[in-house]
């Protein structure tokens, strides 16, 4: 998955947004102020920090050791860093980021996930 493609699949959410609160290279995606991806997109190789239910992290790190790794700089109970770099096949980069997406959509007040399904 290229960094363009990445960008604009986490883009393509409801309500998501794209921000440098750390650096002018980190970018940080969000959905109604909350964190679900962060990356670097210049770097080399490409790698992403994503969201993830604690007991599917742990298998998939035991399936992709090499690729997809407790979070760099997050809770790595909840966090994975997956590195992008074409080795992982792009579907399960998507499932990944989408995951990610909806864990934290689900963590979000009532009211903001009604928000989110409104047209």
């Amino acid at each position: 998955m290229t960094p363009e493609r990445l960008r604009a699949l986490c883009l393509s959410f409801n309500a998501a947004v794209e921000e440098f609160p750390f650096n002018a290279e980190t970018s940080v995606f969000k959905v109604l102020g909350k964190m679900f991806a962060l990356t670097d997109l210049d770097a080399r190789p490409l790698k992403v920090n994503l969201k993830c239910d604690p007991q599917d992290a742990l298998r998939l790190r035991a399936e992709h050791p090499d690729l997809i790794v407790p979070g760099w700089h997050m809770n790595k109970r909840h966090w994975n860093t997956v590195t992008v770099d074409g080795a992982l096949p792009d579907r399960l980069v998507r499932e990944l980021v989408e995951d990610s997406y909806d864990l934290v959509v689900a963590g979000l007040p009532r009211a903001d996930r009604l928000r989110l399904d409104r047209p």
